[in-house]
């Protein structure tokens, strides 16, 4: 009877450890469906936007201009196959774009000055 319930354990454990495994590959697997699905979407494809995975509830991370474009990325990131639920830890700055205009302006304004 021993031998029995030796084997039943070990069966028991090894499958666990599958489920463990499987449900990591999974998330990594979303997370990284959650990234191109938002890289190839003209509204938010020129952030930073990151997408972390577990059990399969997205935690999206980044800065944007807008709320609109926190939520584009939700709404995108909701429809991708195999996420839960979607979370944000999103930050609005448009302050930071404008700086990042401004910059990029001067550049072009001495480059073409210069004759570059």
């Amino acid at each position: 009877m021993r031998p029995a319930c030796s084997v039943l354990l070990l069966l028991l454990l090894l499958s666990a450890c599958g489920a463990t495994t499987s449900s990591t590959h999974d998330d990594a697997s979303i997370s990284t469906r959650v990234k191109i699905v938002l890289l190839n979407d003209p509204q938010v494809a020129q952030y930073r936007i990151d997408a972390r995975t577990f059990q399969g509830v997205v935690t999206l991370t980044g800065t944007v201009k807008t709320q609109d474009e926190v939520d584009r990325a939700i709404a995108t990131a909701r429809k991708t196959r195999g996420v839960k639920d979607v979370k944000s830890e999103m930050k609005i700055d448009a302050g930071r774009w404008t700086a990042d205009l401004v910059l990029s302006a001067t550049t072009d304004d001495r480059l073409s000055m210069c004759g570059c």
